[in-house]
Formats: C-alpha cells, structure tokens, sequence
C-alpha cells in the first residue's frame, strides 16, 4: 500500500539534521512526516549527552568554519545562516541556558541532552510533526515512492518532498549504520566511502607499555606532521595510550592528515614533543647534568618534567645508545617518532567522513539528478574535530535543507500552476 500525499514532506532521520529540517518546514507550514529505523528519535545525540553535550563552540567564525578543512567553503554557507551563536539562541528559545567553558566549548547548563531533545520533540509534536518509529528506509521504487520496511512490511510513501538525514556510519547500534550508502550508489547519487572520523590510530606496541599503561594521558604534548604539500605542521593539545595505540582530541584533530599518509604510503607518521615547555639544547643541558644515583625514568621526571606515561614511550622508542647519550635523548623527547597502521574501524569512531559528495547537491542541499530530494547532516562527505564542530554543522545543515524543500515546494506549486 502506498501513502500518497501531494502536500506532506517526508523526513527521513531523527537525528539533529533530520528534525532541524522538519522544524523548518513545521514553520513555514509544510505539512512533515518523520521516519526513523530506531525505536526514538536522537539516540546518538543523546550519546554525546553523556560526556556533557559539546553543543557548539565560542571561537571566532572564521577559525570556526576553519576546522572543516577542505570543505570549508561550503559549511561555512550553512554557518553564515545558523552559527555557534544561533545555535544558542536556538537552545534558549526551548529553555536550555547554555554556558562557555574554560576550553571555549559551549555546553547547556545542566551537562545534559535529554531534557533539549525532550522539549524538543514535543514542540515538533504540536507544531503537527507525526513521528513514525521502526521504519528503515530502503531505497525508492520505480516510480519515485520511498520505501520503507517496517514490522509489518514493506510500506512506501510518496511525499511532495523527501529530507535524508540519515547519519553516518559510526555507532551503528544507534541506528546511522550506513546501509544507505549502498540505496544510494545503487540510484546513481554520487558517494565516497565512509572512512573512521575522529578515532584512534593503531600501533603495535610492547605487551609491557600495554599494559602497564593502557588508559594513561599524555598532557601537554605537540604533534607535528607534515600535511599533504610536505609543509611541516604542528598542534598541542591531549592524547591517551590505548592497548591498540593512540586516541584522543589531538589525534581527532590530525586524523584527516594521518588517514591520507595511511592511504598514500600504508602507514602514517608523527613526532610527539613531550616536553614542550624546553629548548632540545636546554634539555640536553639538563639531562647531561650528574645523575647520581637516580634511575633514569626518575631523572627524566625530575629534569624533563615527564610522567610515567611519558617515559614509557621513550623507553618504547629509545635503544641503549640513546638513552645513555643526553643530547640524542633530549632529541628523543622533544621529536619522539611514531608511525601507525591504520585508524580504528569505522564502528566505533565519534563520526565518519565520506558519504555524498557536496558536487552531487545544490546550495540548498537538493540532491541535482533528483530534484525534491534533500541531504542533510553527517551523511554528507564533510568532517570536523570535535569541540562543538560536528553538531553545529549537523543542525545548520539540516536548517539549510529544511529551507531549500519550503523554496523547491513553492517552486514547483508556482511551476504547477502555470
């Protein structure tokens, strides 16, 4: 049986994107119906929740747009229209206060994402958004319906409009699995593979380092690493030793870099400067002093300012000859090289990159070659660190689409009535 609607729009995805967009189209009086795989709507927001709900971040609009890398250009269209600001002034309008941290993050004030998205669900409920739960979308028919299974079968819709807001494919207990990519490969829509977003990285390290030290951070460390020119880049910031090798918001933030090397060459590489606050000379200067009778792990905290974590990695790194050499080991510390294998599997990454291309979508985010249909959020080829990044861009995105099938709309009722 098929639900015929000349008038309703359907919105397929219940994450941020998907009801931004359904809260446009609520607004200009478009009739919405939303479909979600899961059981509810926002599982994977609700996810972020329980690290505080990084909603946005506070930092200047052009280092903001500045973190989506080469597909800047194009998020920052979105964020023109519905920046970290809007987003909220958003918040406050469903009576969430938010505040700035002292990392320039912005949280609500109550750290939490389940009373936002409650109020929220309900004012979509009375603005007349009819939630449709358990219906996995599926791809379309020959004559342009979408399909849906569901517990009871195969049901399709043919809607005025349709917004995709599918999600990514990380985190596929929560329901953006990336089964769509095939449904859209397979209808012709231009993709590129989804690839881990903001993950670990794997290296084989010694059983002793671990475990031993498996869960440890690395503070106050800088990265440096060469981007895709060979120009020398660097960044400081925070990392954790994992059993696999190493995760965390500095390798979040290089990700996209060591994702290409990995591609390019089958391993990336990285020094790690783990004492930041020396010169390598004054460092040198440091560790040449008389030891005594202290080890050289204590000598290392004591002169270098390293914690156990720290001298760990040296001691993975480091052969005899260095460690009984100051000024190579000064050189050690302030350069410490790492390669890596591969990212972790895209499962249990924050996000993904890859998905449908941004040259396959018009301004508005209508897909070209099938006009009435919209993208949204994390299923679209873009990616950013985490911070406040990812969200924003979902929630502007979804905004943008939600607009663009109001103007189509009107646009193709003008064009009818001709």
């Amino acid at each position: 049986m098929t639900d015929a609607s000349s008038s309703r729009v359907a919105v397929v995805g219940g994450g941020p994107a998907g009801l931004m967009a359904a809260e446009q189209l609520c607004r200009a009086g478009v009739a919405v119906d939303l479909y979600d795989a899961m059981g509810s709507v926002g599982r994977k927001f609700l996810l972020a929740g329980k690290g505080g709900l990084n909603l946005t971040h506070s930092e200047g609009f052009a280092d903001f747009v500045g973190r989506y890398g080469a597909s800047a250009t194009r998020v920052g269209a979105w964020l023109r229209e519905f920046d970290a600001e809007a987003l909220r002034d958003w918040a406050r309008g469903l009576g969430v206060e938010t505040f700035v941290g002292s990392s320039g993050r912005v949280f609500p004030s109550d750290l939490k994402a389940a009373p936002l998205l409650r109020r929220w669900v309900r004012r979509l409920h009375a603005d007349g958004v009819r939630f449709h739960m358990q219906h996995r979308w599926s791809g379309w028919r020959d004559d342009g319906t979408l399909r849906f299974a569901t517990a009871d079968g195969e049901r399709t819709v043919a809607p005025a409009a349709t917004v995709l807001a599918l999600g990514g494919g990380s985190w596929p207990q929560l329901g953006s699995d990336g089964a769509w990519m095939d449904v859209l490969a397979a209808a012709g829509v231009a993709t590129t593979p989804l690839e881990a977003a903001n993950c670990g990285f794997e290296r084989a390290w010694s059983e002793h380092l671990a475990s031993r030290f498996g869960g440890a951070p690395l503070k106050a460390v800088v990265a440096h690493w060469q981007d895709a020119d060979g120009r020398p880049r660097q960044r400081q910031g925070e990392c954790v030793i994992s059993g696999y090798g190493l995760e965390g918001s500095l390798l979040y933030a290089i990700g996209p870099a060591l994702r290409r090397q990995i591609r390019e060459r089958g391993e990336a590489a990285l020094q790690l400067d783990l004492a930041p606050g020396y010169s390598v000379d004054v460092l040198a200067a440091r560790l040449a002093a008389p030891r005594g009778r202290h080890s050289l792990g204590d000598w290392l905290r004591r002169r270098a300012g390293l914690d156990a974590a720290k001298c760990a990695l040296v001691f993975e790194v480091a052969d005899k000859a260095v460690l009984a050499d100051a000024a190579r080991l000064a050189a050690l510390v302030k350069a410490l090289p790492l390669t890596f294998s591969a990212p972790r599997p895209v499962a249990e990454a924050i996000s993904t990159a890859g998905g449908v291309t941004l040259a396959a979508l018009d301004e508005s985010l209508m897909l070209i070659d099938r006009p009435g249909v919209f993208c949204a959020g994390e299923m679209l080829d873009w990616e950013a660190p985490t911070g406040g990044y990812l969200l924003t861009a979902c929630f502007a995105s979804g905004r943008q689409a939600g607009l663009g099938a109001v103007a189509w709309l009107k646009f193709a009722s003008a064009a009818g009535r001709e």
